[in-house]
């Protein structure tokens, strides 16, 4: 039997001691310090053995500082075992997957490269932003879907005839599948976005929709909530009976919250991938279950 060590970062804290609890592993804590600089030093207690370490985090706002701090834990983990295994749900650059403007960085494969450089052999995530992307880690990887958690969660929920839109046609499948389990029907809009100005636009016709359905926004991640807001401004939420805001990643920074619930949103359901008041959905078991099946 393996023997499993897992270590928290302060961002995912309440998720690893969940994934610790599920493979009744000995849990290592970290501590964050930051100095006035703005310089940080992470630091592990407790004792490593022999087996397989766990670091858990996440690396949303402030993405910079939580890569470097989940880099280093990932490091003194690497002095301890040889087998590493990165669960970093939300991974930040993931966007940045592509050269669409000359001359920019594809910085997800300089994360890529930090991440095998520190000592990583295995990486788990959820939802990643851009699955092409995830070939630029050269070690083996996993992308967990959320889609069947939302579904489980959905389905004490007195739906009306629910309609599920996902914001552009990267998410148009998983609206699909998320559709069929809660028996209601679905659609991708067409966003185009410019590279210069980040202007959004939907370029098509809007289907004809009866007043008591509900609508189930699905997206991967809401940050500033601009596709959000443009995909309620598109379909005219007076055509719905209840909206859901629901995304595997809700990072929601500054003051989109205020703005998305004064579009009319009933509700706003995330995931515990970046843990706050919208961590409604536990990834923890499919986490677990996907570590146990590592080779």
């Amino acid at each position: 039997m393996t023997n499993y060590f897992v270590i928290g970062h302060p961002s995912a804290e309440i998720l690893a001691k969940k994934i610790s609890k599920k493979l009744q592993a000995n849990y290592l804590k970290s501590s964050l310090k930051v100095f006035p600089d703005g310089e940080s030093k992470i630091t592990i207690s407790g004792n490593f053995g022999k087996g397989t370490i766990i670091v858990v985090s996440s690396t949303g706002p402030p993405v910079d500082s939580n890569l470097v701090q989940t880099l280093s834990l990932i490091s003194k983990s690497s002095e301890k075992s040889s087998k590493v295994v990165a669960v970093v749900p939300y991974m930040g650059y993931a966007k940045q997957d592509k050269e669409f403007l000359k001359g920019e960085i594809i910085t997800i494969s300089v994360i890529a490269e930090l991440f095998k450089a520190v000592g990583a052999t295995q990486l788990i995530v959820a939802d990643f932003h851009s699955p092409d992307a995830l070939s630029f880690f050269k070690f083996p990887t996993m992308n967990l879907s959320s889609v069947p958690l939302f579904a489980k969660y959905f389905k004490n929920y007195k739906l009306k005839n629910p309609i599920i839109v996902s914001p552009d046609m990267y998410w148009k499948a998983n609206a699909e599948k998320l559709a069929k389990s809660l028996n209601g029907t679905s659609f991708a809009l067409n966003k185009q976005r410019d590279r210069k100005t980040g202007k959004l636009v939907i370029k098509q016709s809007l289907p004809k929709f009866s007043k008591k359905n509900d609508l189930i926004l699905l997206d991967d991640m809401v940050s500033s909530g601009g596709s959000i807001l443009k995909a309620i401004a598109f379909l005219k939420k007076e055509n719905f009976r209840k909206i859901y805001v629901v995304c595997t990643h809700p990072i929601f920074v500054g003051d989109s919250e205020r703005i998305i619930r004064k579009a009319g949103v009933t509700e706003i359901i995330g995931t515990n991938s970046i843990e706050g008041k919208f961590s409604k959905v536990d990834l923890s078991e499919i986490i677990s279950k996907s570590i146990l099946d590592l080779k």
